[in-house]
């Protein structure tokens, strides 16, 4: 077998967990769950590590909701301000791991080194090896080396980001559960440095429960004796079992509050709702370097270190409250795909798309190779404001829903958007999927058909009549079809020809968002 990066994401690839199999579990008896760390362990132990060995790599825990990605990249920035660098000659670290999930373009982004994807090659060399001594075990028990031999999709990449980041004799490692905490295999970690728990809602109710009672319960099982936790404002019934659980495994939680500071600090992601991830992120990397025996300034968290104030503006989360523009667009991308997070993207955006007040203070700047857009014309007529919307697997119709919802009234207009298009996640019409992006954990017959994307374009309807709606099989045909509206293809103007820039909400999907950076750094590459 060949052994190049390539190879090594179509080995993954057959270790994911088809849709028929994924709704078998999500109809099993919720306590068969309890074998699930066992089992994690076991493979932990056929790769050839004891859950002792990942106290090597100081670990931070993060379960939550909404925000533990970007809360987890906010740390890790943090903390790559103290490794190596003209502005710090006198390091703390050499190395900060960060695993996250999931990817948006390239699977090797769920292990990051100092903020960096792995490379192809230190990708297929740390897969190939994990992949390598599971065989190896299986071998030597008399067992077959065949897809029995290794564990699921998630739980490989977990294993492989435990060898990498011992390997790579990482100074410390972010981790960032998968769904829920107390049977997510990432809590096989036995020792963290500290824990958090982002903001609690309501998802995965098949597996966690339909109770912010019964989900903060789950989250709340990373929290282990020894290592300090915290948490931001929850809701009343969630807070109470965060504090009956900590209270239970013996360890001290703290509820951290929105830090003052962050209101004169330009945030790397800068939506309002961000100010709780930041200030949660900020006493998670402080316990962390307290762990090193790092001094802090005094009156912290009052008063922060420069590394932490640069770490802070200089995040990159791609897909998060991100903006980028094209000539006539731009297009604004936020993953957000519950009812909670989906209020917030909505928010963010409403903000964005709204003309600034006389004494609101300048917007940053997003990253982007275009010129500034123009400054509208003295037709005061709105230029288009499109949506680009899916939801493959959760209630789309209601997260739809809940978006216009949020808009109308923030916007305050009956018609929050001029057009709307719905689409599967497919990247391109003729090529399909990227490997990278290959997911068989939906039905294949049921994307095809394209019935949630005609639901979602009937459920638009009724809200607003007079919205031009549109359904298309592919991300790359429905770009296409925005691109179309702005008047970007034959060069003509269309409809944006007023010389305004078009507004593109991309939300809905992690997935969504991913094929469409495909697509779009495609045609940029491009150029």
């Amino acid at each position: 077998m060949a052994r190049t990066y390539g190879d090594a994401v179509a080995a993954l690839n057959t270790l994911q967990t088809n849709a028929a199999a994924i709704d078998a579990a999500a109809k099993a008896d919720p306590n068969n769950s309890v074998h699930l760390i066992p089992e994690m362990i076991q493979w932990c132990r056929w790769a050839g590590y004891e859950p002792a060995d990942l106290d090597s790599f100081r670990p931070i825990h993060i379960a939550g909701t909404k925000g533990k990605g970007s809360t987890s990249a906010f740390i890790s920035s943090i903390l790559a301000q103290y490794t190596p660098s003209p502005s710090q000659p006198k390091p703390l670290f050499n190395k900060i791991g960060l695993y996250t999930s999931p990817h948006l373009r390239f699977v090797r982004e769920r292990i990051r080194i100092n903020n960096e994807p792995l490379s192809e090659k230190l990708f297929a060399k740390y897969f190939w090896e994990t992949w390598d001594k599971l065989e190896e075990s299986a071998r030597a028990q008399g067992k077959p080396t065949d897809k029995t031999a290794k564990p699921s999709y998630f739980r490989f990449l977990t294993l492989m980001a435990f060898h990498t980041y011992i390997r790579e004799k990482v100074d410390t490692a972010i981790f960032e559960c998968g769904i829920g905490g107390e049977y997510d295999c990432t809590n096989v970690i036995p020792n963290p440095s500290v824990t958090g728990i982002t903001s609690l809602g309501i998802d995965h109710v098949q597996l966690l429960g339909n109770t912010i009672e019964e989900i903060a319960w789950h989250k709340a099982g990373i929290m282990k004796e020894g290592a300090p936790a915290y948490t931001v404002p929850q809701p009343p019934a969630a807070q109470d079992v965060l504090e009956r659980r900590a209270v239970e495994k013996s360890v001290h939680l703290s509820t951290v509050q929105n830090n003052t500071l962050l209101q004169n600090i330009q945030l790397g992601l800068s939506a309002p709702f961000q100010h709780s991830n930041a200030s949660l992120a900020i006493m998670l990397a402080a316990k962390l370097l307290q762990s090193f025996s790092y001094p802090l300034p005094s009156l912290f968290p009052s008063n922060l270190p420069p590394e932490f104030i640069r770490g802070l503006e200089q995040v990159r989360w791609p897909g998060r409250c991100e903006i980028r523009r094209e000539t006539g667009i731009a297009w604004h991308l936020d993953s957000a795909h519950t009812l909670e997070s989906i209020h917030l993207a909505a928010s963010w955006f409403a903000s964005e798309a709204l003309p600034p007040s006389p004494s609101s203070p300048p917007q940053p700047q997003q990253d982007t190779l275009q010129p500034p857009p123009p400054s509208p014309s003295n037709n005061t007529k709105t230029p288009p404001r499109i949506l680009l919307f899916n939801q493959q697997t959760r209630d789309a119709s209601s997260l739809a829903r809940a978006l216009f919802s949020t808009l109308s009234t923030t916007l305050s207009t009956p018609h929050p958007f001029t057009h709307a298009v719905f689409c599967t996640n497919l990247t391109f019409k003729e090529s399909g999927y990227r490997p990278d992006l290959i997911s068989i954990n939906t039905d294949k017959a049921k994307v095809q058909a394209l019935g949630v994307q005609r639901g979602l374009r009937d459920a638009w309807r009724e809200l607003d009549g007079e919205c031009v709606v549109e359904v298309k099989g592919s991300i790359e045909e429905a770009v296409g079809w925005v691109r179309g509206i702005a008047g970007m293809e034959g060069g003509g103007r269309g409809e944006g020809g007023r010389g305004e820039e078009v507004k593109c909400l991309v939300t809905g999907s992690l997935h969504l968002v991913g094929g469409f950076l495909e697509v779009f750094e495609g045609v940029d590459e491009a150029r």
